[in-house]
């Protein structure tokens, strides 16, 4: 088959590797798409993959074309998504349902071949079916959606209150929407972007604010009486963001860092001192599983998907490539600032 295979730094060939054989308890994915996902760019441009030469990718959609001995979940013509984690299932974090905490998986487009290719096997309860209803486009959309309903559960959310969501991009988008699902009295998107404010709002956001503006700090006290949020979610990773979740915490409130941080983070004494004064809650999030394996996160994405409750708009995709380009489509990424959305790769029919 064709795929798209990391062989050094910088270096990404679509050539010809075996198709995979499937095995017992096993399936077989023809893809459609593969997204590229934030993690994807320090493993081609920075030397950040495990071995080489390695086939990335593990946010995709597909058809099931042959299933292995003994799988029964789904069935040759099945669309499917798939979670790319494979926790070992033996460890005291695995046996209590904290996959995400497993320190003996592998990962499927990281620790072995993934998603940037033609095909893929998976285990069987890593398939991920999904109504036909449902775009491909869509479908490969599953893992920052099950990532953000990881966040509000691994934070204690319940509906009836205020909630911040600080980061417009993809996950931050995402964890909107499931705060409105679940019951939000009022939910705010903080961004820089103009263009993600307004697709905040298309997809439901109360309101939204742009922390480049004077006076946004006003504004936003504005929305909540001055008491502060009840619920806040940092999803950009970014430090001035992070910072900022401790100023809009209101008493007693929940605290949810999902963005990944990629540089050194500092609290002055002050800031640090909004946590204690608060005595709000912080937790930190990571992935996007529960049990039964792979998590209610995986199950809901799927139903609220098909419901159209949870929304998928067009420019979550900033461009559709080949796979064929997917060197090219890495090498955009140089440009900073250009990319805004997700590259899908595509295998061409």
């Amino acid at each position: 088959m064709k795929a798209a295979v990391v062989v050094a730094n910088e270096e990404v060939r679509y050539e010809e590797i075996p198709e995979p054989e499937v095995k017992k308890g096993q399936v077989k994915i023809r893809v459609k798409y593969s997204g590229i996902c934030g993690s994807d760019i320090p493993r081609v441009l920075y030397n950040g993959v495990h071995y080489y030469p390695i086939v990335l990718g593990h946010e995709f959609s597909g058809d099931v074309v042959e299933t292995g001995e003994g799988v029964t979940k789904v069935k040759v013509g099945d669309r499917v998504s798939g979670a790319p984690l494979i926790p070992c299932m033996k460890c005291e974090d695995c046996q209590n349902g904290n996959f995400s905490l497993c320190k003996h998986y592998s990962f499927i487009g990281s620790r072995e071949n993934g998603s940037n290719a033609e095909y893929v096997v998976i285990p069987e309860q890593n398939a991920v079916p999904f109504d036909p209803s449902i775009p491909y486009e869509q479908g490969a959309m599953f893992e920052p959606s099950t990532v953000a309903l990881h966040g509000l559960l691994l934070n204690d959310y319940q509906g009836g209150g205020t909630v911040a969501v600080l980061g417009g991009g993809t996950i931050g988008m995402f964890t909107m929407q499931w705060a409105k699902i679940f019951g939000s009295k009022k939910v705010v998107v903080f961004d820089i972007s103009e263009e993600r404010l307004a697709l905040a709002l298309r997809l439901g956001a109360d309101a939204v604010i742009n922390t480049k503006k004077e006076g946004f700090k006003e504004e936003t006290l504005a929305l909540t009486g001055g008491k502060g949020f009840n619920y806040v979610f940092e999803t950009a990773g970014q430090v001035p963001t992070m910072q900022m979740a401790f100023e809009l915490a209101g008493n007693r409130s929940h605290v949810c860092f999902i963005g990944t941080p990629h540089v050194d983070l500092a609290f002055t004494p002050a800031m640090w001192e909004n946590m204690n004064r608060k005595e709000f809650k912080l937790t930190g999030s990571w992935m996007s599983y529960s049990a039964p394996f792979p998590g209610k996160e995986w199950e809901l994405t799927a139903h609220y998907f098909a419901t159209g409750q949870l929304k998928f708009d067009p420019s979550f995709i900033y461009r559709k490539m080949p796979m064929s380009q997917a060197n090219e489509a890495f090498q955009l990424y140089k440009q900073p600032g250009l990319v805004q959305g997700k590259i899908l790769l595509e295998n061409e029919a």
